[in-house]
């Protein structure tokens, strides 16, 4: 087989690449371990920066986002008993955020890209990548338990964090920063409606808790657990107290509680290699960094990967110019190391984390009524939150 750009990976990242380039007029091939039916029902919360949901409605992508996304101006941060409101249009002067989950993203993507003829391998592992160093870089794979290979003039890697594109990168080369932290997530989804229209983060000395908005019936909620917390050993009845605990604040509605569908722990962990390219293999999205959920920062990053990367195959392939391939990983990680503090900076500014004296928990405080209180700091904030510019 042979194409312009071979895609590892059929999720968000992975096929809006494959939808840009197909705009332009430029092959791809996209090659997907799992099933369609599996990748199109992963299910993942999704939060929308102002600059991800313009991309989307650029490409054609934006007719179910006016319907079914919930649009955000604001979120109630509550702590020390009462309600801090941070609205980040106002303090942006126009910029906000869209609720829509991303399989709904993915969705989207999946029916463009199929209506158009599509080359998408399901259930085809790739076994390895070689020849990044040379002018015809190949995926070997296997399909129906046959050996084949696909033969590119670029490989793209958005096969997330687990996948092989990034282990064809050479140890010598590669840097990877890590960081694991010491709490994770207990995510539920409720049959309820969410009593206020507006995200809300509970910063309480018991943990963390989050409410957000799945659609207008039904609440996605997170409690802050250890990180191998067992989901069972949590009834329904403790699930309620804490989230009542650590969200209700007088003068403000109470979450509503409802049918508990679905209920999992997620691991919290900072994660970002250095470089995101090495001959002709780029890495985008997970393949290459992972953020804490805290700051809704995952779908966002990766489109702005695939902006970045597909308008540089665009500018190679329609006029030659290889500038912005060559700087692909420079203009992604100078965005992206921002994106991680302040992701970071979220989590230990939110969480309850074990071992903390008082003199942190008072800091914290301190950067709490920062944020939410001055100026400066609810700029800041919004503009970190609604997305930070891509400057290619």
């Amino acid at each position: 087989m042979r194409t312009q750009v071979g895609i590892v990976g059929a999720g968000p990242a992975g096929l809006m690449l494959s939808h840009m380039l197909h705009l332009e007029g430029i092959e791809s091939v996209i090659i997907e371990r799992a099933s369609r039916e599996h990748v199109q029902s992963r299910l993942r919360a999704g939060v929308l920066e102002h600059g991800t949901v313009d991309m989307l409605k650029e490409l054609g992508l934006g007719e179910r986002i006016s319907t079914l996304g919930l649009e955000q101006h604001a979120i109630d941060f509550r702590f020390g008993g009462e309600s801090h409101r941070l609205d980040f249009h106002q303090a942006t002067n126009g910029r906000r955020t869209w609720v829509y989950p991303q399989h709904e993203v993915v969705t989207d993507l999946m029916k463009a890209r199929m209506q158009a003829g599509a080359q998408i391998l399901f259930e085809t592992s790739v076994t390895r990548i070689e020849g990044l160093q040379t002018r015809k870089p190949t995926i070997h794979f296997e399909q129906g338990g046959e050996p084949r290979e696909l033969q590119c003039d670029f490989i793209v890697g958005c096969d997330g964090f687990r996948g092989v594109c990034r282990d064809a990168i050479p140890d010598s080369v590669l840097k990877i920063y890590d960081r694991v932290y010491p709490f994770g997530w207990l995510g539920i989804l409720a049959e309820a409606p969410a009593p206020t229209n507006e995200i809300t983060w509970g910063c309480h000395e018991d943990g963390f808790a989050m409410l957000s908005i799945r659609s207008p019936s039904v609440t996605r909620l997170y409690l802050q657990c250890e990180p191998n917390e067992d989901a069972d050993r949590w009834s329904d009845g403790r699930i309620w107290a804490e989230l009542h605990k650590r969200l209700d604040v007088p003068g403000m509605p109470p979450v509503n509680e409802g049918k508990i569908t679905q209920k999992g722990v997620t691991a919290m962990r900072s994660f970002l290699a250095e470089p995101m390219q090495y001959g002709r293999l780029f890495l985008a999205g997970d393949a290459a960094h992972i953020v804490p959920p805290t700051g809704a920062k995952g779908l966002n990053s990766s489109m702005a990967d695939v902006k970045v990367l597909g308008r540089g195959l665009v500018e190679q392939y329609k006029r030659g110019v290889a500038d912005i391939l060559d700087r692909y990983s420079q203009i992604c990680l100078k965005r992206m190391w921002l994106v991680q503090r302040f992701s970071a900076g979220l989590c230990t500014m939110v969480h309850q984390i074990p071992g903390d004296n008082a003199f942190v928990r008072r800091l914290q405080r301190a950067d709490l009524d920062y944020m939410t209180g001055t100026v400066a700091g609810r700029l800041a904030f919004s503009e970190n939150f609604t997305g930070l510019p891509i400057e290619i």
